[in-house]
């Protein structure tokens, strides 16, 4: 891990979740929190008991972050808290692991676990945006819809012995394996939110992709090859791209750089920092079709301004269906 001077960030008085959540995210979110005792359920079919055992093994196979121990990584942590103002901090464990990747785990008390090889490769700076990261997992609940993928995954199975049985299933899984992205997406904003520093939530995605060899890396060139990556090809290069995050619970490391700059770019960032977001006194008004709503818009527009060939289709597709709503609804209204 490498030192960097430390400065002062900005505190965010009573900031809901709600204000980094992707709307895509936030939607689902929403409505599960409306759904009372859904929680309760989950924690019951995940099993207490394998909570336990969980941070059980923990404390015996890695080591666990206090001011002694790590003390860097317990400022990140307390530092991350204090800006996104939550009393609720997780406990953080370091464990051996030569892999660049980090994870929150569990339902009653969320705890964050850290590979090795990100506390070795890492500056200060990356390590809070990665700190960040996870605390807005647990601070979104995101690993409800964890456990329920989980879950699901395991069914399919022996779902799939049973003929079109499981067809349903799989068409849920999908649907949790696109919000489990989208969960990631959100998570990049409470970290940037944490770190206050764009181009360190960058780097650390930039170290996520080459494996810690920042040295031999441009930041410019990096973003450059998201972009590419984002308008590449024909009708057959989208569906590829489909395929290939089909069934993964995070985006790519370039498209969730590009995610970044685009948030930072529509100026939310900005106004987050300057006071303008929603409270967590709020959360209980937060109506599930204003969500929905936003979800909607939120895929339409990435749809619009995307160069993808299947996007620019199936904004097309869905311009003249709209058109031919429009057209039909004045002809009925006319008698005609």
């Amino acid at each position: 891990m490498t030192s960097q001077p430390t400065r002062s960030r900005a505190t965010l008085p009573g900031i809901s979740s709600r204000a980094w959540e992707h709307p895509a995210d936030r939607g689902a979110l929403v409505a599960l929190r409306k759904l009372k005792g859904f929680d309760t359920v989950l924690k019951a079919m995940s099993g207490l008991v394998n909570e336990r055992t969980t941070r059980l093994l923990l404390l015996g196979t890695t080591i666990r972050v206090d001011e002694r121990q790590f003390p860097t990584l317990h400022f990140l942590l307390r530092d991350a808290a204090r800006v996104l103002d939550t009393d609720e901090v997780p406990e953080l464990y370091v464990r051996a692991d030569p892999t660049l990747n980090a994870v929150t785990i569990g339902l009653d008390r969320p705890i964050i676990v850290l590979n090795s090889a990100l506390v070795d490769l890492l500056a200060e700076d990356e390590l809070r945006f990665v700190i960040g990261h996870e605390l807005g997992h647990a601070l979104s609940g995101h690993a409800v819809y964890r456990t329920l993928l989980d879950r699901l995954i395991n069914l399919t199975g022996v779902l799939n012995t049973i003929p079109l049985g499981g067809l349903g299933v799989r068409a849920i899984i999908a649907a949790l394996y696109e919000w489990s992205r989208k969960a990631e997406l959100s998570a990049d904003r409470a970290g940037l939110l944490a770190t206050q520093d764009p181009a360190a939530a960058i780097r650390a995605h930039m170290q996520l992709a080459s494996g810690g060899l920042m040295g031999e890396l441009d930041l410019a060139t990096f973003m450059a090859q998201g972009q590419d990556y984002l308008d590449s090809g024909d009708l057959r290069d989208s569906v590829l791209k489909l395929m290939l995050v089909e069934k993964t619970t995070h985006p790519f490391a370039v498209v969730r750089a590009a995610e970044l700059r685009a948030w930072v770019d529509s100026g939310d960032y900005a106004a987050i920092l300057a006071g303008a977001y929603p409270r967590r006194e709020e959360d209980a008004e937060a109506k599930v079709t204003d969500a929905a709503r936003d979800a909607a818009q939120s895929y339409s527009s990435a749809f619009e301004s995307s160069q993808d060939a299947l996007g620019k289709l199936v904004h097309d597709v869905a311009g003249v269906a709209g058109s031919m709503k429009i057209w039909l609804d004045e002809r009925l209204r006319r008698g005609e």
